[in-house]
């Protein structure tokens, strides 16, 4: 009895593990390729479920159906225009068929492998056939933002103008997707799209590119600030000239003010002083006095005709006074007198 029982538990051992050798699963993300001795047999599995299988001579290949990630190394790389740089490709691709790709790479690491030939090659011929402005700029025709303080002139030679490009970098990135897509189709694989990551100057170049750039940045840099001391220079000049406008123009007005009261004030003395015979002998007077103390001062020697309007007073005075530093008139009519003090 004991030997039945261990022949039936030794016979549902083996039928669990048959069951399990020849049952497996297949989730969302996968596909599946059944080899026997290591060849393909039937259709690839692409259907998510419990599956069935011959068990020990049939093996399981799991195959990712998701969409999966190609990151390519820098590379460095000539342009048309004979710049060296370094260029960081990515890409997604997907498995479309899974037996060409069981078939003609196996695994993951072998597909990594043919896009890192593929795409370094395609990336390359493409490098090569444009410009470096090409493969920087996204879009041609687009239109600079400028400063609107930019003057007419600076406009004209053309200050913040772009380049003009042909393609652009999107259209190089397509040229690169299309010649690819068709070499790595045979593969069972289907390249859904490509960028560049990072486009940067090669290693050894890049300190002369930057001190050229730099060099280039001063030189613009010289060139307004040399035109912004002239600019100025040149207010400093109308300021000046403006300046010197306002105050002569100022001393114009203050000038033809001062006339006219002066021509005020000699009407009001006129006036004043034409009243009577002996307030125009007044006037007469204080305005001789006043001309004596403007002209004469200490030391002061005048030579006047003896009909002189200065000298009728200076007459009468030295008639009162006496005889004070008088001299005689020479031959001529005229007299010089010393006087010592302005008082006299």
């Amino acid at each position: 009895m004991k030997i039945i029982w261990g022949l039936l538990a030794g016979i549902a051992a083996i039928a669990l593990v048959t069951a399990s050798t020849a049952v497996y699963t297949v989730s969302e993300i996968e596909q599946a390729i059944i080899t026997q001795f290591g060849k393909p047999v039937g259709e690839p599995i692409t259907t998510a479920g419990l599956k069935l299988k011959l068990p020990f001579v049939q093996e399981v290949n799991r195959i990712d159906s998701r969409v999966l990630e190609w990151d390519g190394n820098p590379s460095d790389m000539p342009t048309k225009d004979k710049l060296y740089i370094s260029v960081d490709l990515f890409a997604r691709w997907k498995i479309t068929d899974p037996l060409q790709y069981f078939l003609r790479l196996r695994d993951e690491r072998s597909a990594q492998s043919r896009l890192d030939d593929i795409l370094g090659s395609e990336t390359r011929n493409a490098v090569a056939k444009h410009e470096l402005i090409e493969i920087i700029r996204t879009t041609k025709g687009r239109t600079p933002l400028r400063d609107t303080l930019l003057t007419d002139e600076e406009l004209a030679q053309d200050i913040g103008s772009l380049v003009p490009i042909q393609k652009g970098r999107a259209l190089v990135e397509q040229e690169i997707f299309q010649a690819a897509a068709q070499k790595v189709e045979v593969f069972g694989i289907a390249l859904l799209d490509i960028r560049f990551k990072r486009i940067n100057y090669n290693e050894s170049v890049r300190p002369k590119i930057y001190d050229r750039m730099v060099s280039e940045r001063r030189q613009i840099a010289e060139r307004f600030l040399s035109e912004g001391n002239g600019e100025a220079a040149r207010i400093r000049g109308n300021r000046v000239r403006d300046l010197n406008k306002i105050q002569s123009e100022a001393y114009r007005a203050v000038e033809e003010i001062r006339g006219v009261a002066d021509a005020s004030a000699a009407d009001i003395y006129a006036q004043a002083y034409n009243t009577t015979p002996r307030a125009a002998e007044f006037y007469e007077f204080t305005r001789t006095m006043q001309a004596y103390k403007d002209m004469i001062s200490s030391g002061t020697t005048l030579v006047l005709s003896t009909d002189s309007d200065l000298f009728k007073f200076l007459k009468g005075m030295q008639a009162q006074v006496g005889k004070q530093d008088r001299r005689q008139p020479d031959s001529g009519g005229d007299l010089v007198s010393d006087l010592t003090d302005s008082g006299q």
